[in-house]
């Protein structure tokens, strides 16, 4: 604080950097680092998840993508390297360990980055959503997980599950696609909780559903692959399959109560979901409505801002201009000031 407003060291100068890593891809973005909306100039996206691997997420996957696409944004937008950046990543906070030991040098080196946000993926969720207002949000895609702060220090944030597909993400795209799928098999084993409708529509994505243990076990992007058969899952709830509907209303059950496990207390607060999961549509958000007006009857629901890279955006130009009210967490939110390697 203090510095001249013109030289390019100066809090808010010049260009920020944002970046969205999640189970579909990754997606990179530049704005001004002075515009208080944080609107981006250029973007690159990339369907190639980051592997994650025995030591986490793979930073040098990551910075094999990274790197080049951000020195063409940077070349696109103007911008003589960054004055700070946010990495926002699925896992982040479990998984994230080498993304903080290596990303911090390496942008700085690349691009002379000095202020560095490393935040799990629900954070810049959130940011996307609300900005820095306090209220909780629910960030569904291919996983589920659910954030919330009221922006004290004392209050922190408040996480609810996103302990991915194996173990949690109840609610999410893998869990709605992996249900599906199950009532697939059981419709074709002649159990009781089959669906015709879902076995014919999982033949018709996958093939022979003898087939699904071989092709989807061994796939490093299984999550996704089980995600992509959630539409299928809605398309049958449309038609009226009473089991494609109970999926469906047990997801928007378990996205509920993950909402009011981290919703501050207090009427009026500001509630949101985002993510790809609730472009489904009605046969989804129907119930979601019903289930969140019934946990949460005093909380105001509201539609997102942004997107998760908007969010990194966001944080990014704030942390640039020293105005990150967010909560700081080293697993959820680490703020460094890295020198080139």
């Amino acid at each position: 604080m203090g510095e001249p407003a013109g030289r390019p060291d100066a809090p808010g100068a010049g260009h920020v950097l944002g970046v969205d890593s999640g189970g579909s891809g990754l997606r990179i973005a530049v704005a001004r680092a002075d515009d208080p909306e944080a609107r981006p100039l250029a973007l690159r996206t990339s369907d190639e998840p980051v592997r994650t691997g025995p030591a986490g997420i793979d930073a040098e996957h990551l910075l094999s993508q990274l790197l080049p696409a951000a020195a063409e944004l940077a070349r696109e937008a103007g911008a003589d390297g960054f004055t700070a950046g946010c990495v926002g990543a699925a896992g982040m906070a479990t998984l994230g360990e080498e993304l903080r030991t290596r990303l911090p040098g390496a942008l700085a080196t690349a691009f002379g980055v000095r202020r560095l946000a490393l935040a799990a993926d629900a954070v810049t969720a959130y940011a996307g959503a609300l900005g820095q207002r306090p209220g909780a949000v629910v960030a569904a895609g291919t996983g589920m997980i659910a954030l919330g702060t009221d922006l004290t220090p004392e209050g922190g944030w408040r996480r609810a599950d996103g302990w991915g597909h194996l173990l949690g993400d109840c609610g999410g795209g893998a869990w709605i696609g992996r249900a599906g799928l199950e009532a697939a098999l059981r419709a074709y084993d002649g159990r009781p909780g089959g669906s015709a409708a879902l076995l014919a529509r999982a033949e018709a994505v996958f093939g022979p559903v003898t087939g699904l243990p071989g092709a989807l076990y061994p796939r490093p992007d299984r999550p996704a692959v089980l995600a992509s058969f959630a539409p299928e899952v809605a398309r049958c709830a449309t038609g009226d399959d009473a089991v494609a509907l109970g999926i469906l209303r047990a997801a928007a059950g378990h996205v509920a109560d993950a909402a009011a496990a981290v919703c501050p207390p207090g009427s009026g607060t500001t509630v949101a979901c985002t993510g790809g999961l609730f472009a489904m549509g009605e046969p989804l958000l129907a119930p979601l409505r019903a289930a969140l007006a019934e946990r949460l009857p005093d909380a105001r629901a509201t539609l997102p801002a942004g997107s998760p890279l908007d969010g990194s955006l966001t944080i990014a130009a704030a942390l640039s201009r020293d105005r990150l009210t967010l909560p700081v967490d080293r697993k959820l939110l680490q703020i460094t000031r890295p020198a080139p390697g």
